[in-house]
């Protein structure tokens, strides 16, 4: 007579993996970055300007129609759009009561501290770049417009580093409590 065998416990039986948190973070990032450049779009359109869409050394790049030398404002206002757009969705994330923690909020968390690190590193001099157009403008300099954004993403890294929902920020969650980070090859379980 075969043995009798018991089932697993609970707490031995690992928990489904989501095929969806990787896209839906991904998702979120894009978003973020999709608002950003609406943010362009509309400041432009609100300022009187005509955007246009177009490419710098490969790069997508949306273009303000405005004139930086004749209306330098019109153009501050643009190029600050994108970047300001962002940081108040993220605070807005961080501040309003809600569920906290999603992978699309993650995504777009990340999105806006990823935007705003890239501007405010090497991305600070490029062509089209957002800073060097503000500092064209004479509004803000470089430094000032990397000391104004830069505090307020080091601000909200803070936050998120010291909210437990936002825990192992770019690690799956898992049930189990364990973490999960990495490739996987081959068949998933």
């Amino acid at each position: 007579m075969p043995a009798a065998t018991q089932a697993q416990s609970a707490d031995s039986v690992p928990p489904p993996r989501s095929n969806h948190y990787w896209p839906t973070l991904a998702a979120g990032a894009v978003t973020s970055v999709l608002l950003h450049e609406a943010a362009h779009i509309a400041t432009a359109i609100a300022v009187g300007g005509h955007p246009t869409f177009g490419f710098d050394e490969l790069r997508p790049t949306v273009y303000s129609g405005l004139n930086s030398r004749i209306e330098p404002h019109k153009q501050f206002l643009f190029s600050v759009a994108g970047l300001g757009v962002q940081n108040v969705l993220d605070e807005a994330i961080l501040d309003l009561p809600h569920h906290r923690g999603s992978a699309f909020e993650r995504g777009l968390l990340a999105g806006g501290l990823g935007t705003t690190i890239f501007y405010l590193t090497i991305g600070r001099w490029g062509s089209v770049s957002d800073v060097d157009f503000i500092a064209r403008t004479h509004a803000m300099t470089k430094t000032q417009t990397t000391l104004l954004f830069g505090s307020v993403v080091a601000e909200h890294v803070i936050r998120i580093r010291r909210d437990d929902h936002y825990a192992d920020f770019f690690v799956e969650p898992r049930a189990s409590g364990n973490l999960e980070l990495g490739v996987r090859i081959g068949p998933g379980r």
